[in-house]
């Protein structure tokens, strides 16, 4: 009689690609202000701000190009037609800043929060952010061409017709927002999370959308704007 061969266990499947559940979210802001000063303005050009709290201060047409913000608070400031191009910020909380026609091109921005801030035809081209989060308020046909935005969160606030064209968005997520009339024309994104934006919509630079994560609802609105940029044609 043939000996019976012991039963061999069964083989573990074989693992198979990884699959990733999303897009890398972007790193939080981190600093802790310390005890700070009061300072009643106005601001000078290069001036050097550290551990100060500006609050409820009309800097409407102030001229600070190359302005260093550390440590500070900017609380319920109007900065209406403010030149602070060049100006750093950094390790500072904004809370309540209006803004109109404000002159941010090639600003810093480096662990920033910005609540409730309402800007309207800023002009921040070539400006860099990294690790900012912007929470609620109104960013208005803000002009971000050719800015490097990393480790960025937007969460409940409303985004109007934002000019990114030849941007660079990395980590970048946009939570609970809405988003109408981008331009991203000529853009670059990576790990860019768009699935909790409302109205979203796109002036140009359909194309430009690799990198991003979406929803399927959010393809299908997309698709014949998607499908025009890659010369596809569509019949019945």
């Amino acid at each position: 009689m043939t000996p019976r061969t012991p039963s061999q266990p069964p083989r573990p499947p074989r693992p198979g690609p990884s699959r990733r559940a999303g897009p890398t979210p972007p790193r939080p802001p981190e600093f802790t202000l310390p005890e700070q000063d009061g300072h009643l303005g106005p601001l000078a050009p290069e001036g050097d701000y550290d551990g100060l709290a500006f609050t409820s201060l009309d800097l409407t047409g102030a001229d600070a190009p190359s302005a260093r913000f550390l440590d500070c608070t900017l609380r319920d400031l109007t900065l209406d037609e403010a030149g602070l191009r060049g100006a750093r910020f950094a390790d500072c909380a904004l809370e309540g800043v209006r803004g109109v026609g404000t002159d941010l091109v090639d600003a810093r921005f480096r662990d920033v929060t910005c609540v409730d801030v309402r800007l309207g035809g800023v002009r921040a081209y070539g400006a860099s952010l990294s690790r900012v989060l912007v929470r609620g308020g109104k960013l208005d046909v803000v002009n971000l061409r050719g800015a490097t935005l990393t480790d960025v969160a937007f969460e409940g606030c409303v985004l109007v017709e934002p000019d990114l064209a030849g941007a660079t968005l990395t980590r970048v997520a946009f939570r609970d927002c809405v988003l109408r009339g981008a331009d991203l024309t000529g853009a670059t994104l990576v790990d860019v999370d768009l699935r909790e934006t409302a109205g979203f919509t796109l002036s140009r630079g359909v194309e430009r959308l690799a990198g991003a994560t979406i929803t399927p609802a959010q393809l299908l609105d997309h698709a014949p704007a998607l499908a025009a940029a890659l010369g596809i044609r569509v019949q019945p």
